[in-house]
């Protein structure tokens, strides 16, 4: 039987708020992924960070992500809580990759290299958190 949620029934954790990602969290917000970028090496970064960890520069700037990429792995989690949920690696176009939740999707039908796109959903704190969708 496929696992079709659209995810309601399981709500994100608060995220942590600091000076350094309130500009992150002002982003999903207003629906837009940022990211991170180096002024020195000029290269996208993620986690986020005022730092490069790449050229150690620290003049970074925050850019708009297309939101897109594809599924770099995943596993679905069905034993972990109440809801199933999938975790995935996501490999944005942008260059970077990053540990997210794959929803509104049959979590049967997910496969590696599957297209994605953001999606943002309000955490227990109603701050939005990015997740990603199938987008073919």
């Amino acid at each position: 039987m496929p696992t079709d949620t659209s995810n309601a029934e399981r709500v994100a954790p608060a995220p942590p708020l600091y000076p350094d990602n309130a500009e992150f969290w002002a982003g999903t917000a207003a629906g837009k992924l940022l990211v991170r970028h180096c002024a020195s090496c000029h290269k996208p970064h993620w986690y986020p960070r005022p730092q490069c960890p790449l050229c150690m520069g620290d003049q970074t700037v925050w850019k708009e992500s297309a939101g897109t990429g594809s599924i770099y792995t995943f596993s679905v989690c069905r034993r972990v809580g109440p809801h199933p949920f999938v975790i995935a690696y996501v490999r944005l176009d942008d260059g970077v990759t990053l540990l997210t939740n794959i929803v509104d999707c049959d979590f049967d039908a997910i496969r590696i290299g599957d297209r994605v796109r953001v999606v943002m959903q309000a955490s227990e704190s109603g701050v939005m958190v990015p997740m990603f969708t199938p987008h073919r």
